[in-house]
């Protein structure tokens, strides 16, 4: 079975991910990607794949994933009939080695989360009380935003520096193999958005900076990031917007049109989507804090 290479948009304003996966199932097929992956079952039973290694996950499973791992997180039989008691739930963070600097876990302080995220290259499943203190500040990142999320990834690195009942996944002979990075047509496509996201960017563009048919362009989109092409243009558009709003007093029409929005009516819709709250609102929460 070939992994498939999937990663989830990043906010322009947030150097790392955060987020609940809640449905009927867990949707994510057999993947990997650049981020390091922290996944927290808070509900559902089955088997998670990591590497070549096949093993049963329940609630409260804490598992620590290092860069380019595959993995997948099968629910079990009742989750797809529809007969469970309670959706699948899980509280995931994403975030890449290097998003506080190339040398951010040689600094001697480091040196115990360093080992443990190079043990993380196999995969490795969180126990103990470590598990329980982790489990608990992931769920509160969700309600978090800023400096408090960021301080309780920290607390979070501070339990894995400390961490000594774990179990590795994946056996050494199957990293040989493995892919090391993102690959050049998926680092072509997001360059290309990256950098013209403030213009009209349209399928039949993109299907040719890719070389792909616009069929199989939506397909990579779906797959490897759950949404439609337009749907993560539009997601980083937003995630600029909010960058925009945070640094400067241009009006709302200004940055709707400076991010690639031909309609303010659009913008606002869209930000609504994304955001949960209209412009307005957003630039007038900024304002309070700042208080």
């Amino acid at each position: 079975m070939k992994a498939v290479e999937y990663n989830l948009p990043q906010e322009l304003n947030e150097s790392f991910i955060v987020f609940r996966e809640r449905g009927q199932f867990f949707p994510a097929p057999w993947h990997y990607h650049e981020h390091l992956e922290l996944v927290q079952v808070t509900s559902s039973t089955g088997r998670r794949m990591v590497g070549d290694h096949i093993g049963f996950y329940d609630r409260n499973d804490l598992v620590f994933m290092g860069s380019n791992l595959p993995h997948v997180w099968v629910n079990d039989p009742e989750y797809f009939d529809g007969t469970a008691r309670d959706d699948a739930d899980a509280v995931v963070i994403h975030f890449k080695r290097d998003f506080l600097g190339s040398n951010f876990t040689d600094i001697p302080e480091m040196m115990p989360l360093k080992k443990i995220i190079q043990e993380s290259a196999r995969g490795i499943v969180i126990k103990g009380t470590i598990r329980d203190e982790i489990n608990s500040l992931m769920v509160q990142m969700l309600d978090l935003k800023g400096i408090e999320r960021f301080k309780n990834l920290f607390a979070i690195f501070d339990c894995l520096a400390r961490l000594k009942d774990y179990e590795v996944l994946a056996s050494p002979a199957f990293l040989n193999n493995q892919p090391t990075g993102p690959s050049d047509r998926f680092k072509i496509i997001m360059e290309y958005i990256m950098q013209n996201f403030e213009n009209k960017i349209t399928l039949q563009d993109m299907s040719e900076v890719a070389n792909m048919s616009i069929t199989s362009l939506c397909n990579f989109f779906k797959e490897r990031f759950r949404m439609t092409f337009v749907e993560y243009v539009n997601s980083i558009r937003i995630g600029q917007a909010c960058v925009i709003m945070s640094e400067t007093d241009r009006t709302i029409a200004q940055i709707a049109y400076q991010c690639g929005f031909n309609s303010l009516a659009n913008f606002n819709r869209q930000f609504k989507k994304y955001k949960g709250i209209n412009p307005s609102t957003y630039r007038k929460k900024l304002e309070t804090e700042r208080l």
